[in-house]
């Protein structure tokens, strides 16, 4: 594992797990503490600002899946300070609105993270996280119906050979393998000429869809084995230009990890989804988001809630 980069586990068992997780998204901080299970049975997860229940990265579509919602670039554009909150549809969720008219989560919320398999909407959370190429209209609008608001997850750090956009990126901004992951290599973020439409094609999906936020991955290669010379400079302007992207459409979007660069990135984000900052001892990082008021969804691979919030618990 290149350190700076989150393994980002793939579920084995979805549907036991769940319920068992689904324990956690009642439970947070504030709760008797539940053990979390084998993290090769299924990601556990628990938070800093609000529960999470899991966390699984995208497997390459099936067929059935690719047919379903092709994610195509749409029109019109969203209003980017419509109120996302009074949307017509949108579910209430747990949030606020942004400065901007974009919706954000509200501290403490309760979200669940699902990112592979059937969606399960019985979850009782304010938010859900899911993949914003997998997930159809259909499927995020009951999601509002049921209360819920939804954020849409897009990798923009790397290339992903199973993703229906995949032919749209040249040679030239495909770097080295992510480690770990045989179908994904790091992107040449530098390129914005180059990135930056296939970027805004997929937030336009999501706004399309109907999703109240993003979820930008890999929004720290600067730290990794990328292949390219890029600086943390590079990486601050790219992560800052994907955050507006994400405002230009009315949506929220999230900081993923990137403990290095918080301090400069909070004012630009909404919200933070952070893997592992309690392993890696990175949480004090995110303090920044804490004060001023902005959720940090945190989710752990390993380890007990009741060890967990211990170090979470005393940030807020």
């Amino acid at each position: 594992l290149v350190r700076g980069t989150r393994p980002r586990s793939r579920a084995v068992a979805v549907g036991a797990a769940l319920a068992v997780l689904a324990v956690l998204a009642v439970a947070g901080c504030g709760a008797a503490p539940e053990p979390v299970p084998d993290a090769e049975a299924a990601p556990a997860a628990t938070v800093t600002r609000g529960p999470a229940v899991v966390r699984t990265t995208p497997p390459p579509p099936d067929a059935a899946a690719a047919e379903e919602d092709p994610m195509a670039t749409p029109s019109p554009t969203p209003s980017p300070t419509a109120d996302a909150s009074a949307a017509g549809g949108r579910g209430s969720g747990s949030g606020s609105t942004a400065p901007g008219g974009w919706w954000r989560p509200a501290v403490g919320t309760t979200w669940q993270w699902q990112l592979s398999g059937t969606v399960d909407t019985s979850v009782s959370a304010a938010v859900f996280d899911i993949d914003g190429e997998q997930a159809t209209a259909a499927l995020v609008a009951d999601l509002h119906r049921r209360g819920a608001k939804v954020i849409c997850y897009i990798d923009v750090g790397a290339w992903e050979s199973y993703r229906r956009d995949a032919a749209a990126f040249p040679a030239s901004v495909l770097g080295n393998r992510v480690d770990g992951w045989d179908q994904e290599r790091w992107l040449d973020i530098r390129k914005f000429d180059v990135l930056l439409p296939i970027m805004e094609a997929r937030i336009a999906a999501c706004a399309a869809k109907g999703f109240d936020a993003v979820e930008p991955d890999l929004v720290e290669g600067y730290r990794s084995n990328t292949g390219f010379p890029i600086t943390a400079a590079d990486q601050l302007a790219y992560n800052r230009a994907i955050a507006d992207l994400a405002h230009k459409y009315g949506l929220g979007v999230g900081l993923k990890n990137d403990a290095g660069q918080v301090t400069q990135l909070e004012p630009y984000f909404d919200f933070a989804v952070v893997e592992e900052c309690v392993a890696y001892g990175e949480c004090d990082a995110y303090v920044p988001f804490i004060r001023a008021g902005k959720a940090v969804l945190h989710v752990e691979y390993s380890g007990s809630t009741s060890s967990i919030c211990k170090t979470t618990k005393p940030l807020g």
